[in-house]
């Protein structure tokens, strides 16, 4: 058995590494291990993502989250303070989220002035404004969008990942390269994981960041969880008559989102028939696109009269299925498990604050800097849906 540090986080993805780098930030000397079982992160949702970050969620917290997620990602040198550590190279393009709803002025009105309320710059635009704004734009079906000017867009994933990493080994965090196959349990309190090549660890907290697989490690405590992989498809294309840097990320009516990425574009859509798959499922849905993504593409802006496919990827969300929210905190079930789980494709940007407010939680006993009550576990227990509207 090898000696056990005081926290055993299982995944070594950014949320990981985000609750070892404020881990040991918070209380220097915490032993802190993280267990990745792919460290050249292949598979991995966090390399996998498209990597983009937002103020516009329809629920407060989600919207305090990804606003310290960009303060964090803005001002990345003073959080992690190592030399040569890199520019998170922060497109700030906005997001724009265009809709067809009779009501949708009233509704993005509300939901714009909330999400002001913590410092976003969210604005609502009519048809004509878009029009103005976006002039290849088809805007004939749409009666309203809302606009992020400033504080959303993309940046570089693997970035932030390599520097959480390497600020917490720097604090004494240790990264190892194995899987966990199981946990023991002594009634409500997690007493060891069985590593596939390290043998039995004690630990005496054990943190759930094991993304798409979050559900397999609750199964081994013989309880059900509500996360399971889903898989995306993602297109790099080229559209030559389309070439417009300068947009936003564009979350459309139509069933697609797409976004300008160095001279192309990268877009995706939702199936309609979307459910769960594999852990090991990575074969693309290459069809997807000229089914579903192209021809709307087209009916927003002519100038996708002509794209081609350069290169496509596979990645998972871990999607929650009650209701496509964060888990977080203590298990109400075990004095000494904690969770941080089923983003559904918002991890990237929630990792900076997830983190944090989960060493909070294992080392007080509380949410401290922002209260994240509203995603525990209780709510699942409980059958209660903490529904977000701004799902992509």
């Amino acid at each position: 058995m090898q000696t056990g540090p005081d926290v055993l986080v299982i995944g070594g993805g950014v949320m990981g590494a985000s609750v070892a780098y404020w881990l040991t930030r918070m209380a220097p000397g915490t032993k802190v291990r993280v267990v990745e079982m792919d460290p050249s992160y292949t598979y991995a949702s966090t390399a996998l993502s498209v990597a983009s970050i937002r103020s516009q969620f329809s629920n407060p917290v989600n919207v305090q989250i990804s606003r310290f997620g960009l303060e964090f990602i803005r001002d990345f040198a003073q959080f992690v303070p190592l030399g040569g550590v890199p520019d998170l190279g922060l497109k700030e393009n906005g997001y724009l989220f265009l809709s067809a709803h009779p009501q949708a002025g009233e509704l993005m009105g509300e939901l714009a002035e909330m999400q002001r309320s913590f410092g976003a710059s969210t604005e609502v635009l009519d048809a004509a404004a878009i029009s103005a704004r976006f002039p290849w734009m088809a805007v004939d079906d749409l009666v309203a969008a809302t606009f992020g000017e400033v504080g959303e867009g993309w940046f570089d994933n693997m970035g932030l990942l390599g520097g959480l990493k390497a600020q917490a080994r720097a604090q004494g965090a240790e990264f190892v390269n194995d899987r966990v196959i199981g946990l023991e349990r002594d009634g409500d309190a997690v007493v060891a994981a069985k590593l596939a090549k390290g043998g039995r660890v004690e630990a005496a907290a054990f943190v759930n960041a094991a993304g798409p697989r979050a559900a397999e490690v609750l199964s081994w405590l013989g309880e059900s969880y509500p996360v399971e992989p889903r898989k995306r498809t993602v297109f790099v294309i080229d559209a030559p008559n389309a070439r417009h840097p300068e947009a936003p990320l564009i979350i459309d009516h139509l069933g697609y989102y797409a976004r300008p990425e160095q001279g192309h574009w990268i877009t995706a859509t939702v199936p309609a028939n979307d459910g769960p798959c594999a852990a090991d499922d990575f074969e693309p849905d290459l069809d997807q696109f000229e089914e579903l993504i192209w021809p709307a593409l087209y009916a927003r802006a002519t100038g996708f009269d002509a794209v081609k496919v350069i290169r496509h990827w596979v990645g998972h969300y871990a999607y929650n299925t009650l209701d496509q929210n964060a888990i977080l905190g203590r298990h109400p079930g075990f004095q000494n498990l904690y969770l941080a789980n089923g983003f559904s494709g918002h991890g990237l940007q929630q990792a900076p604050a997830v983190g944090r407010g989960l060493a909070e939680v294992i080392l007080t006993g509380d949410w401290q800097s922002l209260d994240l009550s509203e995603l525990d576990m209780r709510r699942v227990l409980e059958s209660r849906p903490f529904y977000e509207r701004a799902i992509v």
